[in-house]
């Protein structure tokens, strides 16, 4: 089993199902409301460990009763939540979530505790960084922690995934530390700084390849992903399931992509092995109930 770092967020998930999305000012009467574990993070280290992988996880959550739930869930899925940080004076993250009768969602979070994780708890954990296969980090966390965590791993030649989300533009010496960058097809122009709505994704992924010097891997949901490596663009098909709830579908994509290349695959084995597990995840409800095991993905991959 790869050993993998994830570095990200950890939120208690608050999830109110909806005909449609209110308009602005709109109260709207909604269905069934339930509490799931989710956060970018979380999720990707979880999907990461259902798939095989032999996951570490560092982040931060508040001294109450979601922070212990969710430390004692993450160790309950064969996560080493030894870096997991239980901080006073921080609230656990909680993650507000409409999902409307066509499976789409809206999110808004309340980051909380995510936000206060440091350089030194990154140091702490740094053995496990030096020792791992990959780290793998999304924007949830403050940037001089991804940064501190990217500079030990690429010192250690530890691949480094970053899932540009939520997308914001990226500081240079950042992404340089990037081996993998991930984003979706939104994400994709904000993290690249371009308003030009006619540019190909082989465009966008050649403008963020030339940043990071990395490879680029661009989900565009129903239609699958691409990926660029600075020369040859590979694109993959989604699978065609029934969505219900597309929460998590992106954490499953790349929580699978960092197993798979560290399993040694190819590039489209990798991107099939990641789409199937991002399409198995929309089909269930919840973001961190809905991730694949690997019996699953690999069912899929044998049937398709």
């Amino acid at each position: 089993m790869p050993p993998i770092v994830v570095l990200g967020s950890i939120n208690m998930d608050l999830v109110v199902t909806t005909p449609r999305f209110p308009a602005p000012g709109e109260t709207l009467l909604g269905g069934a409301f339930q509490t799931f574990p989710g956060g970018k993070g979380a999720n990707q280290a979880v999907a990461a460990s259902r798939l095989g992988a032999e996951v570490s996880f560092v982040g931060c959550v508040g001294r109450d009763a979601w922070g212990a739930e969710l430390r004692s869930l993450l160790a309950s899925e064969k996560v080493d939540v030894t870096y997991v940080i239980a901080r006073g004076g921080e609230m656990t993250g909680a993650a507000v979530i409409t999902v409307d009768a066509s499976g789409q969602n809206t999110i808004v979070v309340a980051s909380g505790a995510n936000m206060a994780v440091t350089t030194r708890d990154v140091e702490a954990a740094r053995d496990a960084i030096e020792q791992a296969d990959a780290l793998v980090m999304q924007l949830e966390s403050p940037l001089p922690a991804v940064q501190r965590a990217a500079e030990i791993a690429r010192g250690a030649d530890v691949p480094v995934f970053l899932n540009a989300a939520p997308a914001q533009q990226l500081p240079t010496d950042l992404l340089e530390l990037v081996d993998i960058l991930i984003v979706n097809e939104t994400e994709s122009r904000i993290v690249a700084d371009l308003r030009d709505e006619n540019l190909t994704h082989g465009q966008i992924s050649t403008h963020l390849s030339a940043r990071s010097h990395g490879h680029v891997v661009i989900t565009l949901g129903r239609e699958g992903a691409v990926h660029f490596d600075g020369e040859t663009l590979t694109q993959r098909e989604a699978f065609v399931v029934k969505p219900v709830d597309t929460t998590a579908a992106g954490d499953a994509f790349v929580g699978a992509l960092a197993v798979a290349w560290c399993d040694g695959q190819s590039i489209e084995e990798s991107l099939a092995f990641a789409c199937a597990a991002g399409a198995l995840a929309v089909t269930r409800a919840g973001a961190m109930p809905s991730l694949p095991t690997r019996h699953e993905v690999e069912s899929l991959l044998r049937r398709s």
